[in-house]
């Protein structure tokens, strides 16, 4: 959690990511290391609620990782958990102030869900006590990706292929 506000610019989004989640989601959630260093994490679950989903809470990659298929590698991870689970979509959430990251969810084949307003042309959520206001909603339906591009594991970690 310390490394949270140095990779999101100076925002300080720890409140959205309390220590308890690490401890009921560590089965579903990964960490990427590199020469015994964090430079990624995926932190998610199985919805307790909607048997066919599984959420993904907060993904966060080091400013030197971007861009190098880290993100990638570990959506692709937590969407085999969950098509082996058998859920059949993948929802997310962003800030609707975080062009980047829905960039990269639009990339993956997520899409966006509706919303109750609209901003700067998305669908957004109105949500109250969030830093960084409203947010955009995502879907990857997995029952249906094969027509189209998905996150897809690898065998090797995308640290290897960095290096």
């Amino acid at each position: 959690m310390a490394v949270m506000p140095e990779w999101w610019g100076g925002r300080d989004l720890r409140a959205l990511l309390p220590s308890i989640f690490f401890e009921h989601f560590r089965t579903t959630s990964f960490v990427a290391e590199y020469e015994e260093g964090l430079v990624g994490f995926l932190v998610g679950f199985l919805c307790p609620t909607h048997d066919d989903e599984a959420y993904i809470h907060f993904v966060g990659v080091h400013p030197s990782w971007r861009r190098a298929g880290l993100a990638r590698d570990l959506y692709g991870r937590f969407c085999e958990l969950a098509r082996a689970d058998g859920r059949r979509s993948v929802r997310a959430v962003t800030s609707v102030v975080n062009h980047d990251s829905i960039a990269f969810h639009r990339r993956l084949g997520f899409v966006l869900l509706p919303g109750d307003l609209e901003i700067d042309g998305l669908p957004a959520t109105a949500e109250l006590g969030v830093p960084g206001g409203p947010i955009v909603r995502f879907e990857l339906r997995l029952d249906d990706a094969g027509d189209r591009q998905e996150p897809v594991p690898s065998t090797s970690s995308s640290a290897d292929r960095r290096g």
